[in-house]
């Protein structure tokens, strides 16, 4: 086959099956880097009280032991909610995040039991927990 057919073939035809492997190479590296920046941790031992469900008005925060964290907030511009892995803990407060996109959670009253139920206050809501 000539210089020119082949380059006729590669134009008309698209891109040659060793392209087409590059580009799910790339592929797939790329799915499993932002894999690896999205994972998150688990609770350390020393912060396992903050595992649960907890609970206000206009604010719910959920913190599993696997480190999966959703924190669901109503105000007056509506609902929104946050899904993602807990990145890490500085103090009391949280972090949780996908990689650059992080979000930090001031708890300023660690998980404490008081009268029978457990509280904390994060980003100035007063929360119960109501299941671990």
């Amino acid at each position: 086959m000539s210089a020119v057919a082949a380059a006729f073939r590669i134009v008309s035809h698209g891109p040659t099956e060793e392209a087409d492997m590059r580009r799910i190479a790339i592929i797939a590296l790329l799915l499993t880097l932002l894999g690896l920046v999205g994972c998150g941790q688990s609770v350390p031992p020393d912060k396992q009280a903050y595992i649960g469900e907890w609970q206000s008005d206009g604010m719910a925060v959920n913190i599993a032991a696997n480190g999966k964290v959703i924190v669901v907030k109503e105000g007056a511009n509506g609902r929104t909610k946050v899904e993602a892995p807990l990145q890490g803990f500085t103090g009391n407060d949280f972090t949780i995040g996908l990689g650059p996109m992080k979000t930090t959670y001031t708890v300023s009253a660690p998980p404490h039991q008081d009268n029978g139920e457990w509280k904390m206050t994060v980003d100035g809501k007063e929360l119960t927990r109501v299941s671990e």
